[in-house]
């Protein structure tokens, strides 16, 4: 194999690679040798179809798949043997080949800028320690209180109002006739709440445990059947009972129903929650701080092809004119986000930050205990998508390098109030909106940067 440099331009290498005619004819002999053990002809015994015979079936196929071999091999060695970090893949441009003939090709390489990293010490940022007052945890408890009503019987012969609780069988008539799903047993609804079907709560105001109360409402006209949608339908409904809603008593009793040892400890579990949901997102804006600054103090030339990428995957979900008419506002962004991707990938690889298969599995089960009930449904995702699980080993990746360059830094710890908290995530989350207002984008893991305004409440 003979490799020369035939053009340098920038980041852009061609290669201009020629593997001689004896060099394939030899690979080409051995692949015939190989499929005389694998093809079957008739007329010939299993192992002995001769190599003339194969090359006269086989022959431009087997020259094809070989020939798709030696390109892979010798580009591979070449990039190798002139010491060039590819970035993204490289291009092959076919010149001359043919059996009998020496292959000759060009080889197109966009290579890494060279990355010289600067001093993480004199990267500044803040580090938000968020003080969660009493007051924002009452009011926490008693919103807990209130979405988590309690109810008991009403006595007997008291009628039903909005807010009650009724559990009730019904059988249910179409221009007299029963259909599909016409019956139900047990059905429990709270009055007011119109969750079973419009107008239905209402027609179950004023009735008693074992009433019987015809209503009459419309079926939706999204109903899975066609010729029963919206059609206006008798419901014969025995009611089965009755119960009124009371204030939960916050104490001790209520903290173990929600899952807590005693009121003492819900309230820490409320706090952490708090501080958690809050830490989430001035941690985010510690990030950009950092990202920042490091965006800032890197100018190098960008791969073509992983610009060309990185604009194809901003706008494909764009119609031309919106790709025309904001191209180098695009283009900007997408350099910004390769450089910062290019230079965090740097830091990762200089300090040995890597993550294995355990880190990947054990973030996977932190995601199928945030959804319960779904836990099937989360592992089946990531078996039938290997890319979900890769991306999601960047994400760690990331996180990763960012947690060093922190640990780096010079780092101003600061205690808030949550009302302060409020107006630096406001501040923050501010621009970030007008932003996302002006084009529709795809952020990249490496620059993505998630924040949200967190309610007291």
């Amino acid at each position: 194999m003979k490799v020369e440099v035939k053009s340098k331009k920038g980041l852009r290498t061609s290669l201009s690679i020629i593997v001689n005619s004896k060099t394939i004819q030899k690979k080409l002999d051995e692949r015939l040798v190989e499929l005389q053990s694998e093809v079957n002809l008739k007329g010939f015994r299993p192992g002995k179809v001769p190599p003339n015979v194969i090359r006269s079936q086989y022959g431009k196929a087997v020259y094809g798949e070989v020939i798709d071999k030696i390109l892979k091999e010798t580009s591979t060695e070449a990039i190798k043997e002139k010491k060039i970090k590819v970035a993204g893949q490289p291009k092959i441009d076919l010149k001359t080949f043919g059996e009998g003939k020496d292959l000759n090709y060009i080889l197109e390489v966009d290579s890494l800028p060279s990355i010289t990293l600067k001093p993480v010490e004199n990267i500044k940022a803040t580090d938000f320690e968020i003080e969660i007052e009493n007051k924002i945890i009452e009011e926490k408890l008693k919103e807990i209180a209130k979405n988590n009503k309690s109810f008991v019987e009403k006595k007997e012969g008291e009628k039903s109002i909005i807010g009650d609780q009724i559990t009730f069988n019904y059988s249910a008539t179409v221009d007299g006739k029963n259909f599909e799903g016409s019956e139900g047993k047990g059905v429990q609804i709270e009055l007011g709440k119109d969750l079973f079907l419009k107008g239905f709560d209402d027609q179950l105001v004023g009735v008693k445990k074992s009433d019987i109360k015809i209503v009459e409402v419309n079926l939706p006209e999204n109903h899975p059947k066609k010729e029963l949608a919206n059609k206006k339908t008798k419901f014969e409904c025995s009611i089965l009972n009755i119960k009124k809603q009371i204030e939960n008593k916050v104490d001790d009793e209520f903290a173990k129903k929600m899952g807590a040892k005693d009121l003492s400890d819900l309230k820490k579990l409320i706090k952490q929650q708090i501080t958690s949901q809050y830490k989430q997102a001035l941690d985010s804006i510690t990030k950009k701080e950092i990202l920042d600054q490091i965006s800032n103090s890197y100018e190098f030339e960008i791969p073509q092809n992983l610009l060309d990428n990185e604009m194809t995957a901003m706008t494909q979900h764009l119609k031309k004119e919106e790709i025309d008419k904001h191209k180098s506002n695009n283009e900007k962004l997408a350099k910004s986000r390769i450089k910062l991707g290019l230079v965090l990938n740097e830091f990762g690889e200089k300090n040995n930050i890597k993550v294995s298969d355990e880190e990947v599995r054990s973030e996977i089960q932190k995601q199928i205990k945030g959804m319960p009930g779904q836990e099937k449904m989360v592992i089946e995702y990531y078996q039938k998508n290997p890319h979900a699980a890769q991306s999601l080993k960047g994400g760690i990746y990331e996180e990763k390098i960012i947690g060093f360059l922190k640990s780096k830094a010079k780092i101003n710890k600061k205690k808030i109030s949550t009302e302060e908290a409020e107006k630096i995530i406001s501040k923050f989350n501010k621009p970030q909106k007008v932003a996302s207002n002006e084009k529709e984008k795809k952020t990249s893991n490496i620059t993505k940067t998630k924040s949200k305004k967190i309610s007291k409440k």
